[in-house]
C-alpha cells in the first residue's frame, strides 16, 4: 500500500507498511535523516515533526496516519534557498546545542509553539517544550526562542 502525502513541499509515495512509523520511512524511505530516534516511546521528542502543522512525535505515528497530509521535518523548515528559519539561526546565535542529537526535534517544538504563541512566556515555554535534552541545554534553549519571538 503507498501512502501519498506532502513532505518538505514535495509529493511523495511511500511505499512502508502501513503501521511502519513515519520516523523511519522519512530516514529510511525518504532519506531525511535530520530526525532522530530518541526512545521509541513518544517521550522523548527527538523524532519531533510536523503533520499538518501540528507538532508530533514520528515514532508514534504510523505512517497510514500521514495519507493525503502534509510533514515538515527540520530539513524544510528553512525557507527552500537554504535561508534557515529564525529559530534555527538563534539556536547557532545563542550556542544551544551541546551534543545536538535532540535539537532538531526541539526546534520543530518550538516552531510550533510560536505558531500558536508568538510572544510565549517562560511558563509557556516551560509547558510547550517537553522534549528531553540530556545536555541540559533548556536555559540557551528558552532564551533562543524568547529571542526569536522578540522578548
Amino acid at each position: 500500500m503507498a501512502i501519498a502525502a506532502n513532505v518538505n513541499g514535495k509529493a511523495v509515495s511511500i511505499a512502508a507498511e502501513p503501521d511502519t512509523p513515519l520516523l523511519w520511512a522519512l530516514r529510511e524511505e525518504l532519506g531525511l535523516t535530520g530526525t532522530k530516534f530518541g526512545c521509541g516511546i513518544a517521550a522523548c521528542g527527538a523524532c519531533s515533526v510536523h503533520v499538518d502543522g501540528q507538532v508530533v512525535r514520528s515514532c508514534s505515528v504510523a505512517v497510514r496516519e500521514i495519507d493525503g497530509k502534509t510533514v515538515t521535518t527540520i530539513e524544510g523548515l528553512g525557507a527552500t534557498d537554504g535561508t534557515l528559519h529564525p529559530l534555527q539561526a538563534a539556536w547557532i546565535e545563542h550556542q544551544v546545542p551541546q551534543c545536538g542529537y535532540c535539537q532538531s526535534g526541539q526546534i520543530m517544538a518550538a516552531a510550533a509553539l510560536l505558531k500558536t504563541k508568538p510572544a510565549p512566556s517562560d511558563a509557556d515555554i516551560d509547558e510547550a517544550m517537553t522534549n528531553i535534552c540530556r545536555c541540559g541545554t533548556y536555559t540557551r534553549i528558552r532564551a533562543a526562542i524568547h529571542s526569536v519571538a522578540g522578548g
